[in-house]
């Protein structure tokens, strides 16, 4: 698998490339500005892209404007950015085009080796992968007055939690030592009391409730 990775820090650069090639990845280029991961992108075409939101020379948003533009030339492209902070409105704009083969995670993610590599290899095959704090803001946000949200058990939550990050329901199930059987109907309950439509499609069910979570319906 052939990843193009993007981080202007050279000693945090130099850890993912061998954390990841040591995961069995091939890293096919691993640049520090923005012009060099736009030429990247477009001249090599990865199987995914790790991507630091801020890189030189404007150090804003940079690496999230070239992982979109690319996306926007090869749309599906797998794109996973990493950011120091929180920012729902680049959860926002990775989401915009419904389609999956999107992550978002804070960079202290990526010091769990397990973690990250299993966000990558998530983006990587077209599914979904959002920081865990990402979606505790998105579900704080939307608690205060939200009736159907309200009427979620506990249970419930913590597997809206777990689904919204873009896990699957054996994971989910593994990460509750539950049945998978117990998950589903969690899930189907979950869809039903959110006014939304089931789906056995996992990317599918995640990209329903993010967008449910982050613009209301």
């Amino acid at each position: 698998m052939r990843v193009v990775l993007a981080e202007d820090l050279f000693l945090l650069r130099d850890g993912l490339v061998r954390l990841l090639q040591a995961h069995g990845f091939e890293i096919a280029a691993a640049v520090e500005t923005g012009p060099e991961l736009a030429a990247a992108l477009a001249e090599l075409d990865p199987d995914v892209a790790v991507v630091d939101v801020r890189l030189p020379p404007t150090h804003t948003d940079e690496g999230l404007q070239c992982a979109l533009d690319a996306r926007g030339k090869r749309p599906g492209l797998p794109v996973l950015v990493l950011s120091q902070h929180v920012e729902q409105l680049y959860a926002r704009e990775l989401l915009a085009d419904g389609t999956g083969g999107v992550g978002y995670l804070l960079k202290d993610r990526v010091f769990d080796a397990e973690q990250f590599v299993d966000a990558v290899r998530r983006v990587a095959d077209g599914g979904t992968a959002m920081d865990p704090q990402v979606i505790q803001q998105l579900l704080a946000r939307r608690s205060g007055d939200d009736r159907p949200l309200a009427r979620l058990t506990p249970r419930e939550r913590e597997v809206l939690e777990l689904m919204a990050q873009g896990r699957s329901n054996a994971a989910i199930a593994g990460k509750l030592v539950v049945t998978e059987r117990a998950i589903a109907k969690h899930t189907a309950n979950i869809f039903a009391k959110l006014g939304l439509e089931v789906s056995d499609d996992d990317n599918r069910r995640v990209l329903a409730v993010l967008a449910y979570l982050d613009h209301g319906r």
